[in-house]
């Protein structure tokens, strides 16, 4: 009896153990559907914001295919379809005419269509870590600003790429590219240049002719760096580690950006036997430097727009209009009874105060890929470019904004006002020192671009643990 027991007990168990095994892969079956179904949901889900929102984000999906075709997705201006596993550029995006910003990183795309010059709009592709073995030249018909092609398999860039006129930002770092085209040096509005881990052996000289902030080309063969580099004078950093450096020696690279450009200016005065110094030329040639008294104020001469222009080009247009932090008060302080006074030391002051201005183009331009206008006092009198440089660096920090409208293309007094006191406000909030802020009138009546100048260097100087404090205050 208890044989017979033990016998059912003995068969009893592996009939669990076999259900329970059963159980399990049911309940996997079940679970993996479960999730198909949920994806699907949230896949539509997307569709059907991007819709409403024109904000097509499809991110992390791994799709071979482009999902939306049932959709009526032509009013999208941001689309986000990278990591994802598509062989090509889906033909139903290249249709959305209103198209502003694309991102298709991390896929396997080998070919950019002709379709995509549709996107007439297009200021932001990135298209960073695919197979691309080649860019077209109808790429760069497009009015992109953000060019972004790292990390695929160039060996080269088309000559066409000098029609990309606009283009802020290039970044064609980790590929195989042994040369750099001279039309590269055609792209005059191009601030940040990374050519890291290529293949390249030499830089173009051409490249001195752009007004480059960034320029990175770590990591490549390169042994010399041309001495029409010392033209950059935007130029706030430089990376060249990890190249064979040989002019200058890779002693004086170490030492930074300051002992490069020495040399390479040192290195100039030999070749051309004269001294090419970063004061202003023309002013050096037209005045004397020696005590004099004047009998005039210097800036009511005649002649000082013309010499400024031969000295900075676009920069100093009109002395009065583009550098107002030095009219009518230094005027007064530029005296007949200053016996001390030499015009060099005038000249070095000035040229100081127009490198701090120039600075201040350089870091809104940068941060907002927005071109300024010659007159920069003019474009920041308003307010507006400065609260969107604070929105930037802390999201809501300057709450509302009153903007131009093409009815009335210039704010009133009274608005301009108000959002220069909510750029400050919004500024002192985020931890810029009294010490370090600009009055209103330094911006409102075009007086002090050099205070407004430390201002924004402030904001931007700011750790990234400062902004969520502008939040817990609203």
């Amino acid at each position: 009896m208890a044989s017979s027991q033990g016998g059912v007990s003995a068969v009893t168990a592996p009939q669990s153990q076999h259900i329970s095994n059963g159980a399990q892969w049911n309940n996997m079956g079940v679970s993996q559907h479960q999730h198909q179904h949920h994806t699907a949901r949230s896949l539509d889900r997307a569709l059907d914001d991007a819709v409403c929102s024109g904000i097509l984000n499809l991110s992390g999906r791994k799709l071979r295919e482009y999902p939306g075709v049932s959709y009526d997705l032509t009013d999208t201006t941001q689309a986000d379809l990278s990591k994802n596993r598509l062989t090509e550029v889906p033909g139903e995006v290249c249709l959305f005419a209103p198209l502003e910003s694309l991102h298709l990183y991390h896929n396997c795309i080998k070919c950019v269509p002709e379709a995509i010059i549709n996107l007439q709009m297009l200021t932001y592709l990135d298209i960073s870590r695919n197979l691309l073995s080649v860019l077209p030249q109808y790429l760069f018909g497009l009015p992109l600003k953000v060019l972004l092609v790292s990390n695929n398999k160039l060996a080269c860039l088309p000559d066409h790429i000098g029609n990309a006129k606009g283009l802020m930002e290039l970044d064609i770092s980790c590929n195989e590219i042994q040369v750099l085209p001279a039309q590269v040096g055609q792209l005059h509005a191009l601030r940040e240049l990374n050519i890291r881990k290529n293949c390249l052996h030499m830089l173009p000289e051409e490249l001195s002719d752009l007004p480059l902030i960034r320029l990175d080309f770590s990591c490549n063969k390169i042994t010399e760096i041309p001495i029409a580099y010392r033209k950059l004078r935007q130029l706030q950093h430089i990376v060249l580690d990890n190249n064979p450096m040989q002019s200058p020696p890779a002693q004086i690279c170490l030492k930074g950006k300051v002992h490069i450009f020495k040399y390479l200016n040192i290195q100039a005065c030999r070749t051309d036997k004269k001294p090419d110094s970063l004061e202003l030329p023309s002013l050096g040639k037209r005045y004397v430097p020696q005590a004099v008294k004047l009998s005039t104020p210097l800036f009511a001469s005649p002649s000082w727009p013309r010499c400024l222009d031969g000295c900075h080009g676009d920069m100093a247009t009109n002395s009065d209009r583009c550098f107002p932090a030095f009219t009518r008060s230094s005027r007064q302080e530029v005296t007949s009874n200053d016996p001390s006074f030499t015009m060099r030391r005038k000249m070095e002051h000035l040229r100081e105060e127009l490198e701090q201005i120039g600075l201040l183009r350089q870091n809104i331009e940068s941060r907002l890929k927005v071109f300024l206008p010659d007159d920069v006092g003019a474009a920041l009198m308003d307010g507006v470019v400065l609260s969107h440089l604070a929105n930037h660096i802390s999201p809501r920090s300057v709450p509302s904004i009153h903007m131009p409208s093409p009815a009335v293309p210039k704010l009133s007094m009274a608005k301009c006002r108000r959002n220069v006191e909510n750029f400050l406000d919004a500024c002192k909030k985020l931890g810029v020192t009294q010490d370090q802020l600009c009055l209103p009138h330094h911006i409102l009546e075009e007086r002090g671009l050099v205070k407004v100048g430390m201002t924004v260097q402030a904001l931007l100087d700011l750790p990234a643990s400062k902004t969520p404090q502008l939040e817990a205050d609203d």
